[in-house]
């Protein structure tokens, strides 16, 4: 496994314990995210590095930034057709087109609900803030991104937007291990660090 990985309890010490934040790893050529899929589709993308087959190109796709969130998300690795965890390398200009294009999910705004339909009915990648997760699935104070993708925004995954696809399936596992033993002394995680934002993305994703 290529991850960068570290002791759980060492990174919670150095991860801000409340706001928004894009827990992330990264260099400056790529930023991980993470989504969980059924057998069918992330066994493909892992094999071939790119995504096709039954992948849907049609409709919206979720990623996230935060593995403990994916983990969360996808009962670690547990959940019907969230069996397949994978780690995808996007290149970091097509993350940084994907952050400068986030609109809200949410009618944060106050718009009046024809002016909202519209805006977000014209818009291709959704922001949504979580709460973040700790590994028992546990709500934080903290809370964590995940970005919806469609049409011209979900097309690089076709390819061209990606660096590199990893299973890690079965790190999953082995670390579920440690969590359902609540040994959280032996649990590895992902290395993650607070992604940098400009001011004018710090605008776009409500910060």
């Amino acid at each position: 496994m290529e991850l960068e990985t570290k002791n759980y309890l060492e990174q919670l010490k150095e991860w801000p314990q409340s706001g928004k934040h894009i827990l992330a790893q990264y260099t400056d050529e790529y930023v991980v995210v993470y989504q969980a899929y059924k057998p069918s589709i992330g066994q493909f993308a892992a094999e071939h590095q790119y995504f096709a087959g039954d992948f849907s190109f049609t409709r919206m796709s979720w990623i996230k930034t935060n593995f403990l969130w994916m983990m969360y998300r996808s009962g670690w690795g547990t959940k019907a057709g969230q069996e397949i965890t994978l780690a995808i390398y996007l290149k970091r200009d097509y993350f940084q087109k994907i952050l400068s294009a986030a609109y809200p999910s949410t009618n944060v705004c106050g718009m009046p609900k024809d002016e909202w339909d519209q805006a977000i009915a014209a818009t291709n990648v959704r922001l949504q803030w979580d709460p973040d997760h700790d590994p028992h699935g546990a709500k934080q104070e903290r809370k964590a991104i995940q970005l919806g993708l469609r049409k011209e925004f979900l097309e690089p995954f076709s390819g061209e937007g990606i660096l590199r696809i990893e299973d890690v399936s079965d790190f999953v596992s082995t670390q579920r291990e440690h969590v359902q033993r609540n040994e959280l002394h032996k649990l590895i995680t992902p290395s993650e660090s607070c992604f940098p934002i400009s001011d004018e993305q710090a605008q776009t994703l409500n910060l």
